[in-house]
């Protein structure tokens, strides 16, 4: 509430990353969530923006992985498909790990 009484709604920002799809269209996803390995190699997890916002809370969402190198001029990333089952191991446990902090958060 601010000084004059009014409420002011907090906003969460969204952070999201528009990729074309194998029809050319575009899809919006969220980014649910960066990080990077102590060898600097870097990854995200995206979610579709539209079951996001559609789905209840306790459905479960799919989640896109992806290893990601940001563009020269600082503009934009390029996604590199993660084909490594070693990387994939690693990004489930990081999920994981992230889900359980998450229902624990709102326990």
């Amino acid at each position: 509430m601010n000084d004059n009484g009014n409420h002011e709604e907090e906003q969460e920002v969204v952070e999201t990353i528009v990729i074309k799809n194998e029809n050319d269209e575009d899809e919006t996803f969220q980014v649910l969530y960066r990080f990077k390995k102590d060898d600097d190699t870097k990854y995200i997890l995206l979610v579709p923006l539209e079951e996001e916002q559609n789905e209840g809370e306790d459905e479960e969402q799919e989640v896109y992985a992806f290893r990601y190198e940001e563009e020269e001029d600082g503009e934009g990333i390029s996604l590199i498909p993660i084909e490594n089952d070693d990387e994939w191991d690693m990004v489930e446990e990081v999920l994981h790990t992230l889900e359980t902090e998450l229902n624990d958060h709102e326990s």
